[in-house]
């Protein structure tokens, strides 16, 4: 899924505007750090992995300004970011999930 979100949270690592790619994610391989699509209290944002709760089965998610959005299960996270403008996210391609044929996030 490729798209171009809006806002300033993500600079420098992603502009308002830029294309990204998001893929469906294998979220027990997740690491701090990595770009994620999570729901988070309602809300659905592309922010950073900003910690791990293995034993709850949660992450925290946060913008690039330090700002904490909240902790959310690994069942919403929806994807990993694998490219921002073309290039790719060190890594991320060996985070995502199988996908079957024909399925979308």
């Amino acid at each position: 899924m490729e798209f171009r979100p809006s806002g300033s949270s993500m600079v420098p690592l992603i502009r308002s505007g830029d294309l990204v790619t998001v893929a469906p994610v294998d979220p027990v391989k997740l690491e701090v750090g990595d770009i994620v699509l999570a729901r988070v209290a309602g809300t659905v944002y592309l922010h950073l992995v900003s910690g791990i709760d293995a034993a709850k089965g949660r992450v925290r998610i946060s913008n690039n300004r330090g700002r904490i959005n909240g902790w959310t299960g690994r069942e919403r996270i929806f994807g990993i970011c694998v490219a921002v403008r073309g290039n790719p996210r060190p890594g991320a391609l060996a985070k995502t999930a199988p996908q079957e044929p024909d399925a979308q996030i």
